[in-house]
């Protein structure tokens, strides 16, 4: 089976900084897309960012030129590098992997890890 294990959370002050990061192990052939999803109290889960095989980027409008999300193919490993944070981004991150498992793509999520900024 696969799993992914996410770290790096915690609690930052307004204007700091977090990186996170979700390794994916089990039987994998390959990834495509990698992304991050948040998901803050009493509102739905969103899209943060998501990254292709070939390193295509896309972002929520919200973290536009403070987050960057990357990946390590070798290492199975996607990360999301965030500055500049804010209050509002205070939420649960969880990271989700399209596996190639034989001949099926299963997309896969991490268990979650919170994170809080305070003001």
């Amino acid at each position: 089976q696969v799993q992914l294990v996410e770290s790096g959370g915690g609690l930052v002050q307004a204007g700091g900084s977090l990186r996170l990061s979700c390794a994916a192990s089990g039987s994998i052939s390959s990834i495509n897309t990698m992304g991050w999803y948040r998901q803050a109290p009493g509102k739905q889960r969103e899209l943060v960012a998501t990254i292709t095989t070939g390193g295509s980027t896309k972002y929520a409008d919200s973290v536009k030129g403070r987050f960057t999300i990357s990946r390590d193919n070798a290492k199975n490993t996607v990360y999301l590098q965030m500055n500049s944070l804010k209050p509002e981004d205070t939420a649960v991150y969880y990271c989700t992997m399209a596996v190639v498992v034989g001949i099926t793509t299963p997309r896969y999520w991490g268990q979650g890890t919170q994170v809080t900024v305070s003001s």
